[in-house]
């Protein structure tokens, strides 16, 4: 974490050795004269630490001090005091105070003890950024997978996750791609520093800027006070940058450079700020596409697909819907308190057999709609939304006999979409009428089939086809 220090403390000496001790730290101090000092305006500075002289407080002192206490940073304040007195100091900390250091004992016993201070910060800030709650925290591991690309998709993720490579996360809207980069975060080295996750598409243009990089006071109509950027806020941690291909032109060209140099410049500053960041960008959209309409700089894509990782759509990894679908119903039942066990055969078929144009986050909502709708502790197909009780169609043609029915859900998809979800029903169709034949026997089908029985075995886990049902009807 970037621990941000405003001090106004008279002696020079104390000034110069920590500015020497603070140098090579994750610090950014910034010095106001006591003698011209405005306590709005250091109040205003956005700090995690204030170090002040006594003499500089303004009074009523219990006020001044109330003053920075109710900041949103919820600072702490360090006073300097230039007499040794027990009384002082007790006066001192009941007004709010949380450390009082005599200015006259040894320079290095107050760096010292100004050091312990700045730690103490960096626990409280950790303490407040990670979930204490018994949330669930994400990890690599939640993306075990029974699909070989995903697997071979996994492998590559995990190379890369001790790096500090850029990451560019490529995918359909509702693969997983924040929670990716969270589980990201979790396995590296970064994981003890912030996680910080930006939407590029839900952020107003004229705001980015400052959503980004920050903003000192004054740098603009409203800017009453300096307010941290995204990028400092995950200074030692990772930042997210979700939609990367919403984000204009203008400001592709101002990331490029941070990423380029790790510093930037807040608005209306005049220094340059340098961090300590792994960029890790998403997006759903085909940027070589936008490279081409013009609408994506060629080098940032660059720049940011050091690392490029594809999340595969649900409908291509079905063999993980019986294994998404029990895990999701676990977390749902805690969180709700619901006795379930299970879900029904037809169900089960039912989910393994629809394609997923919203992915594992529809699959997601779909699992919760159906925990809070069932009344006994197996969910069903009544549970479940009506598009997966009977496929609607949609009539294309003049009222003939020549009309063509099609499933009404098609009107969403796109042309990839429909087609991978029209031969998986071909697929199944196929392997179904086959495995009738030959009463489950893998080896007979597969021979008919013209596969490997290794690659009829991974086909039917991803269709949701069970040998023992055709043996059964034998």
């Amino acid at each position: 974490m970037l621990i941000r220090l405003a001090c106004a403390v008279k002696e020079t000496k104390i000034r110069t050795a920590l500015a020497n001790r603070l140098a090579e730290q994750d610090v950014q101090l910034q010095f106001f004269k006591p003698s011209t000092l405005s306590w709005q305006a250091l109040a205003r500075s956005c700090a995690d630490v204030f170090i002040v002289s006594s003499p500089a407080i303004p009074k009523p002192v219990e006020s001044s001090i109330s003053l920075l206490n109710e900041l949103p940073e919820a600072p702490m304040t360090i006073v300097l005091h230039n007499r040794e007195s027990l009384e002082e100091h007790a006066n001192l900390l009941a007004a709010g105070v949380d450390v009082v250091l005599y200015s006259g004992i040894p320079v290095e016993s107050l760096l010292e003890a100004l050091e312990t201070t700045l730690e103490s910060r960096r626990q409280f800030y950790y303490a407040e950024r990670f979930d204490r709650r018994g949330r669930f925290l994400p990890r690599l591991n939640d993306f075990a997978s029974n699909s070989r690309d995903m697997q071979v998709f996994l492998d590559e993720t995990r190379q890369v996750v001790s790096s500090d490579a850029t990451i560019l996360l490529l995918g359909e809207t509702g693969v997983g791609k924040e929670h990716l980069s969270k589980a990201i975060h979790a396995d590296s080295h970064r994981s003890t520093g912030p996680f910080i996750a930006i939407n590029m598409a839900a952020i107003p243009e004229q705001l980015m800027e400052s959503e980004l990089f920050g903003h000192e006071q004054g740098a603009f109509t409203g800017a009453v006070r300096s307010r941290r950027g995204a990028f400092e806020l995950a200074h030692g941690g990772t930042i997210f940058l979700d939609e990367i291909g919403e984000m204009p032109l203008q400001m592709q060209t101002k990331l490029l450079r941070v990423l380029q140099e790790l510093e930037f410049t807040p608005v209306g500053g005049e220094n340059p700020v340098w961090v300590d960041v792994r960029v890790i960008a998403a997006t759903n959209k085909n940027l070589e596409e936008e490279i081409e309409k013009g609408t994506f700089r060629k080098d940032l894509y660059y720049r940011l697909g050091v690392i490029s990782l594809t999340l595969l759509p649900l409908r291509r990894r079905k063999e993980d819907i019986p294994s998404l679908t029990t895990h999701f119903l676990t977390m749902n039942r805690q969180k709700f308190g619901r006795n379930l066990k299970r879900f029904s055969p037809p169900a089960m078929e039912a989910l393994c057999n629809y394609h997923w144009p919203g992915n594992i986050r529809e699959l997601m909502n779909v699992i919760e709609r159906a925990v809070l709708l069932c009344k006994s502790d197996m969910i069903t197909l009544a549970e479940l939304p009506s598009v997966f009780h009977k496929p609607k169609a949609v009539q294309i043609g003049g009222g003939g006999s020549s009309e063509l029915s099609l499933p009404r859900e098609w009107a969403s998809m796109t042309l990839p979409q429909v087609r991978d979800a029209v031969c998986d029903q071909v697929e199944a169709l196929y392997l179904t009428m086959v495995l009738n034949k030959t009463r489950g026997k893998i080896g007979e089908t597969a021979k008919i089939a013209g596969i490997h029985p290794r690659g009829l075995y991974a086909k039917m886990k991803k269709l949701g086809l069970d040998k023992a049902a055709f043996k059964a009807k034998g």
